[in-house]
């Protein structure tokens, strides 16, 4: 795991080196182990290092291979890198090193951008061909890791962040009208290739990108999921032994591929304690993991440490709690949204940054139940949507938008004002084919597109702020695979995640199995109150926020009034979901006001 970047001119200049010696530093807390820059002619590569696998000197990045006439930098883990070297032995290559960064080289030497097929893993990485001087970049199948990307007419230039991105002083910081209605409606998920600034954007998952020196761009898209029924139908106990199966080898591929010890982020929830469990049964011994919790408000409770101990006990753990006041949580937002790639508005990214910067000083790698819920059908809004009537969008728009359309011209200024793109991205997307009924619609949505922008990203920028790698066993391309073709019913079932509870059954107490579904609760930013909504308060009252004109003063005048009154249909704080935005503009955008915590 760690932080790229790379700048390849496209007006005949040579790369500015000073500026990816700023890059590196927005990059320096993603891999705090080593910082390394390779040119060629155009092209200018960054890379900062989080040593995880072959921890020597060898696999330091950027790594050429005069040889092949190949460099790269790469971000992730490659999950089958052995089976890979041996099959790239046989047909004639050689190794300097020991890891999975050299095996990307050789594979791509081997197929071409169709290497990425042949990858299991979570990835983002660029190749420069030094004798085609083709730039080749791609990510993972399911977006696990981020990759940006800016285009000028000087120069592109791409990174693990958006905030390396902006050390550049070309780069459009305008607002992206669509990307701002995303924001707003679609609980801060903008979909690839968007970003809310016009002069970043990302690259889709499972898609590559490739550009010749003169930036002429191709891209393929190398993966597509479906969600049909197989020809041959399965028993209810043979699907269960099937993901059973699955999640366990997914489980084992992120344990085995690590040279330093593995933890796991205990919520108390069913997915996290079951990636306990299964570590366990695998054989597992000395599992070390970790639990967060906040202060308690009368609506809700701030930790689930009654659920994650039980489950500590039964297997022995070594595990660590950490109970975090709230005024702890005041005072380090603004430094979590600086890590940020993009604004968040969970309530569970602060949780995660105050979680990560504990348990980096114990482990480099953790697993982490992220996932599940999506991939397996746990939120509550999947059965209502499947029991509602009227058009796919309609059915999905009542229970998951955070605001409509109308309230959405309500919510900003009228230069912001525009169609409904957030309606026309969901039912375009809905309506993809290979997708056999209208939950299989919304599950791979969700798994494809929205879970990417949500919470994969949120557990990348908040774990990766410390150095600390998250590994996602439930995002394992080849159990989504299998889960997609499991029949509703076995995902929705029992509230949810049906086939998940009958694998826990037995392997977990049951009151961790049939608690109601709960979440990583940090209830001051849901139940706006006190020193929290003076934070707030000041945030969108702000000069700053006045003279960007983004939103109506009526709209933020009613929010402030009655804060706890405007919730969205997934149960967020309206108002901060206003305040996050303008305050993740004012520290990393907005020139006066820009925060460098590096």
């Amino acid at each position: 795991m760690c932080g790229i970047g790379g700048e390849l001119r496209l007006d005949g200049g040579e790369p500015d080196l000073a500026l990816m010696g700023r890059m590196l530093k927005r990059l320096a807390r993603r891999g705090p182990d080593h910082e390394g820059t390779w040119s060629d002619g155009p092209l200018l590569f960054g890379h900062r290092r989080l040593s995880v696998i072959d921890l020597s000197d060898r696999s330091n990045q950027p790594m050429v291979d005069p040889d092949l006439g190949l460099a790269l930098v790469f971000n992730g883990a490659i999950y089958n890198y052995r089976e890979l070297r041996q099959d790239l032995l046989t047909k004639g290559h050689s190794f300097f090193s020991g890891g999975d960064t050299e095996v990307i080289l050789k594979a791509y030497a081997e197929w071409g951008e169709h290497c990425v097929e042949h990858l299991m893993g979570m990835f983002a990485f660029a190749i420069w061909n030094l004798r085609e001087r083709t730039l080749f970049l791609a990510r993972d199948r399911l977006g696990i890791k981020p990759l940006y990307y800016s285009r000028t007419p000087h120069a592109f230039r791409f990174a693990s962040n958006s905030q390396a991105l902006l050390e550049a002083p070309d780069v459009d910081t305008t607002l992206d009208p669509v990307a701002l209605h995303h924001q707003l409606t679609l609980h801060a998920v903008i979909p690839a290739p968007r970003t809310i600034l016009q002069g970043i954007r990302k690259l889709a998952p499972a898609t590559t990108l490739t550009l010749d020196a003169s930036g002429n761009e191709r891209s393929r898209v190398y993966w597509n999921l479906r969600a049909m029924r197989p020809a041959m139908p399965r028993t209810e106990a043979e699907w269960t032994e099937a993901v059973h199966a699955a999640l366990r080898l997914a489980v084992r591929r992120r344990l085995d591929v690590a040279d330093v010890p593995v933890g796991v982020l205990l919520s108390g929830g069913l997915d996290s304690s079951l990636l306990v469990a299964l570590l366990a049964e695998s054989g597992v011994r000395d599992l070390r993991t970790f639990s967060v919790g906040f202060e308690d408000q009368p609506e809700e409770k701030g930790s689930e440490f009654e659920y994650s101990d039980p489950v500590a006990a039964r297997y022995q753990t070594r595990h660590h709690k950490y109970l975090i006041p709230n005024d702890d949580v005041l005072k380090r937002l603004p430094e979590a949204v600086t890590c940020m790639a993009e604004p968040m508005v969970g309530q569970d990214a602060v949780a995660f940054f105050l979680l990560s910067e504990r348990v980096s000083q114990a482990v480099k790698v953790v697993q982490s139940g992220q996932g599940a819920d999506e991939v397996f059908g746990g939120y509550f809004w999947y059965p209502r949507m499947a029991a509602d009537t009227g058009s796919d969008l309609e059915r999905f728009r009542r229970h998951y938008f955070d605001r409509d359309h109308a309230e959405f011209l309500e919510t900003v200024a009228p230069a912001w004002h525009g169609p409904d793109y957030t309606g026309e991205l969901i039912a375009e997307r809905l309506a993809l084919p290979d997708a056999e009924e209208y939950l299989d619609q919304v599950l791979r949505l969700d798994v494809t597109t929205l879970i990417v922008d949500d919470p994969v990203k949120r557990v990348d920028n908040m774990t990766m702020a410390w150095g600390l790698e998250a590994r996602v066993p439930f995002l394992d391309h080849e159990l989504v695979e299998l889960a997609m073709q499991l029949p509703p019913t076995l995902k929705i079932g029992g509230d949810g995640k049906y086939v998940l509870k009958k694998i826990a059954r037995g392997l977990l107490p049951d009151a961790v199995i049939d608690r109601p579904k709960g979440y990583f609760p940090v209830p001051a930013l849901k139940f706006v109150r006190g020193p929290f909504l003076d934070f707030m308060r000041d945030i969108v009252n702000s000069r700053a926020c006045r003279e960007r004109g983004l939103f109506q003063r009526a709209y933020l005048d009613t929010l402030l009034a009655e804060p706890e009154a405007h919730l969205t249909r997934l149960l967020g704080s309206k108002l901060w979901h206003a305040a996050l935005l303008e305050l993740w503009l004012q520290l990393n955008v907005d020139p006066a006001t820009r925060v460098n915590p590096w």
